[in-house]
C-alpha cells in the first residue's frame, strides 16, 4: 500500500485540532488508515545536534483503492469530514461567461490511435500556490503514476501554466523525427529520437522510456501558436511548466485505460480545486474526437445508488433504523438520505462523489457505515453455522512423505511455481510439442524468469542445487508441490497435480515402503497391486541410464466375481492395461546439468501423489 508523508504542523491546522502521536494513530485506525512514522523525535535529535533538517513529517499507510487520500488535501478533508467538523465539499463545473461556446477545446487526432488513444483535461482557474500545496500537487501526480497510472503505461498526467500557451489545442502523434521541443528544466531544443538519448542515463524517466520508444509516432500535444505542452509519457515541454506563480493550471491526462482516465483526471483536478478563487470549482475542456464527435471533461458528477438498512445490519450485527444509518455515510463523505417511496423503510439513497472510485458494490458502502460506527464497537457475536476444517487428502498424502523424506536425512525446498520457458523446456531437452502443449503460460508475463507454470518439479530442484553447488556433496533435497497443466474439461482450463521430486536415488522406495505400496516385477502380472520401473527414452535423462515409475492401484472391491476376472486377466497379461503411469527416475543428461550450471552427476526422482490420496466428499476437493 502506498505512503503518503505530510507535514505534521499543516495537517493539524487543517484539522483544526493538535493530537499527540498516540492519539492520531488511534483516528487512523479508526478511519482505516495506519500511521506508519512520525519523525518528530529524529526532528529533535538532528536539531539538538546542529544538522540541517525538515519539519516533522507523519508517514501514513493509504489503502490502495484510496486516491483520494493520496495528498494531504485528500487526508485533511476527509479526517474533517469523519470528525464532524466540516461537511463533505460538493464539486462543480464552472462554464467561462459565454459557456459551452467559450470552452477552450482539444481536438485529438487519429494517429493517436496506434500509440496513447484516450484523452482528458481540466482547468483550475485562479490557483494560489504556497511551497507547501505546490510540492503536495508535484507528490500526488507521482503518487498516482505509480498507483493507478501502473508507472505511467495505463495513464500519464501532464500540468502546465495555461496562461504561457494559447487553445485551442491539438493532441498528435507523429513520427519521433518530426518532433522538436525544449523539455522540462533545460534551455536546449532536442528532437523525441534525441530525447530518448538524453534520458536514457536519468534515473527517474529511463524507467518510462519503453512505453513509447518502438512506437513510429510518438505521442504530443501542440497548442495554437505550435508550441508543444507535453510528449506523454515521458516529459512536458519547459514553456508550459508550473511555478509558484502560476495562477492558470492546465491538466491534461492521456491513458490506454478510459475508467483509469476518469478517475485520474478527477482525483488531480478536485484535490487542488480547494486552492481556487472560488474553492472546489473546475472549468471543463470541450474534447473533439478523431471521429468528430466532442465530449466535456472532467465529468465530476456523483453516482447514485441505492443500500439497504437491513443488509448492513446483517453484515454488521448491528441493529440500525436507517435513520441511525444515514449519519454514518455522511461522515464517509457520502450523501445519504431515507428513500420516500420505501414503506419498508430499509432503502438509503446514496450518492457517491467522483473522489470515492472505490464504492463499486453495496458492499463498500456497508464497509464505510461500519468504518463511521467503529469496528471496535461492533458486536461480537457466536456464528449461527459451525464447521470444522481439514486437510486435503493430497495435503496429509504429501504431509506422510515430507515427513519421511525429512527423517532420511533430506533437506526440503520451496522454489517458485513459476518459471522461464527456456527453464521448464529447453534446459530439460523437453521440446517436443508433447511436452510444451500441455503447459499453462502467462499471457504478459513482466519477466522472462515468470512465463509459464511448471509442468514439473525438476526446474526449480535444480535450480536450488546450481545455487548451492558449493555445499559439500552430497545434496540431498526434494519438493512435494504442485505442478499446473491444461485440462479443457474443468471450467478453469487448467488442473493442479501434486508431484513429489527428489534429487539423489535412494527415496522412492522409502516413499512406496510407507504408502504400503509392494515392489513387483513389470511381467508380474498376478499381483494386484504394486509399482515396478521400466526402461524409458527421456531427453532430460541420460540415454539408458532413465525409467518410467509404473503403478498398478488395487482392485476397488474384493468378491468372487472380482477374483476370477482377476486371475483371467493376470492369464491373459491384460491387467496391466490398468497401471498407471507415475514419474521417471534416473541420471540427468550432461548437457541438462550444463543449462543449469551444475559440474557434477546428478540423479533425480519425480512422481504423482494424485493416485494414492483416499477419496473425500467432492466438498472438500479441488476436482470441480
Amino acid at each position: 500500500m502506498p505512503t503518503v508523508a505530510v507535514d505534521k504542523a499543516d495537517l493539524w491546522e487543517r484539522l483544526g485540532q493538535e493530537f499527540t502521536t498516540e492519539e492520531f494513530d488511534v483516528l487512523c485506525f479508526e478511519y482505516g488508515l495506519e500511521l506508519d512514522e512520525d519523525t518528530t523525535e529524529e526532528v529533535e535529535e538532528a536539531k539538538k545536534k546542529g544538522l540541517p533538517t525538515e519539519r516533522p513529517q507523519l508517514k501514513i499507510e493509504i489503502p490502495a483503492n484510496r486516491y483520494d487520500l493520496l495528498c494531504i488535501e485528500g487526508i485533511a478533508r476527509n479526517l474533517r469530514t469523519f470528525l464532524g467538523k466540516a461537511k463533505a465539499p460538493t464539486y462543480k463545473l464552472v462554464y467561462p461567461p459565454g459557456g459551452e461556446n467559450d470552452l477552450l477545446t482539444v481536438t485529438i487526432d487519429a494517429e493517436t490511435q496506434k500509440i496513447r488513444p484516450l484523452f482528458a483535461c481540466a482547468i483550475l482557474r485562479n490557483i494560489t500556490f504556497t511551497p507547501q500545496s505546490y510540492a503536495s500537487f508535484i507528490d500526488l501526480q507521482d503518487k498516482l503514476h505509480q498507483n493507478i497510472c501502473r508507472r505511467r503505461q495505463l495513464v500519464a498526467i501532464g500540468t502546465h501554466d495555461l496562461d504561457t500557451v494559447q487553445g485551442p489545442f491539438r493532441y498528435e502523434a507523429r513520427p519521433p523525427k518530426d518532433i522538436k521541443f525544449a523539455p522540462l528544466n533545460k534551455e536546449t531544443e532536442y528532437t523525441a529520437e534525441e530525447l530518448m538519448t538524453v534520458y536514457e542515463s536519468d534515473k527517474q524517466l529511463s524507467k518510462y522510456l519503453h512505453i513509447i520508444r518502438d512506437s513510429p509516432v510518438y505521442p504530443i500535444i501542440y497548442d495554437a501558436k505550435d508550441r508543444v505542452l507535453s510528449m506523454p509519457p515521458i516529459i512536458n515541454s519547459n514553456h508550459s511548466k508550473i511555478t509558484l506563480n502560476t495562477k492558470n493550471v492546465f491538466i491534461d491526462v492521456t491513458a490506454t485505460d478510459k475508467t483509469k482516465l476518469d478517475i485520474v483526471v478527477n482525483i488531480v483536478a478536485t484535490m487542488f480545486s480547494e486552492y481556487c478563487a472560488e474553492p472546489f470549482t473546475i472549468e471543463p475542456v470541450k474534447i473533439i474526437s478523431h471521429t468528430g464527435e466532442p465530449s466535456i471533461t472532467p465529468d465530476i458528477s456523483p453516482r447514485k445508488t441505492v443500500a439497504h438498512t437491513s443488509y448492513i445490519n446483517s453484515c454488521t450485527g448491528l441493529s440500525l433504523t436507517t435513520a441511525e444509518v444515514v449519519p454514518l455515510l455522511k461522515k464517509m463523505t457520502l450523501d445519504a438520505n431515507a428513500a420516500t417511496d420505501d414503506s419498508s423503510k430499509d432503502s438509503i439513497n446514496v450518492t457517491i462523489p467522483c473522489t470515492r472510485p472505490d464504492i463499486l458494490h453495496e458492499c463498500d458502502i456497508m464497509e464505510d457505515a461500519a468504518i463511521a460506527y467503529g469496528f471496535n464497537n461492533l458486536p461480537h457475536t457466536f456464528p449461527a453455522t459451525a464447521t470444522v476444517g481439514q486437510p486435503s487428502a493430497i495435503s496429509k498424502l504429501s504431509d506422510i512423505i515430507r515427513i519421511e523424506w525429512a527423517l532420511a536425512g533430506w533437506v526440503e525446498v520451496l522454489p517458485l511455481t513459476l518459471c522461464s520457458l527456456e527453464e521448464n523446456f529447453d534446459y530439460l531437452n523437453h521440446t517436443d510439442k508433447k511436452w510444451t502443449s500441455t503447459a499453462v503460460r502467462i499471457a504478459n508475463p513482466k519477466t522472462l524468469e515468470f512465463q509459464v507454470v511448471r509442468t514439473t518439479l525438476l526446474p526449480g530442484l535444480l535450480k536450488t542445487v546450481r545455487e548451492n553447488r558449493s555445499h559439500t556433496l552430497p545434496v540431498k533435497i526434494f519438493e512435494t508441490g504442485d505442478i499446473v497443466v491444461q485440462d479443457r474439461t474443468r471450467e478453469r482450463q487448467a488442473r493442479n497435480i501434486r508431484h513429489a521430486g527428489v534429487v539423489i536415488h535412494g527415496v522412492l522406495d522409502r516413499a512406496m515402503k510407507m504408502l504400503e505400496v509392494p515392489r513387483i516385477r513389470s511381467d508380474d502380472y498376478e499381483k494386484d497391486t504394486g509399482y515396478y520401473l521400466k526402461e524409458t527414452e527421456d531427453p532430460a535423462y541420460f540415454p539408458g541410464r532413465a525409467a518410467t515409475i509404473y503403478y498398478r492401484p488395487p482392485p476397488t472391491k474384493h468378491t468372487h466375481l472380482s477374483d476370477l476376472k482377476h486371475k483371467l486377466e493376470a492369464t491373459l497379461h491384460t491387467n496391466a492395461r490398468r497401471d498407471i503411469e507415475l514419474g521417471t527416475l534416473g541420471v540427468l543428461h550432461p548437457s541438462v546439468l550444463e543449462k543449469f550450471e551444475i559440474g557434477y552427476p546428478c540423479s533425480a526422482v519425480e512422481f504423482s501423489l494424485e493416485p494414492f490420496k483416499k477419496e473425500m466428499q467432492k466438498i472438500w476437493t479441488n476436482d470441480v
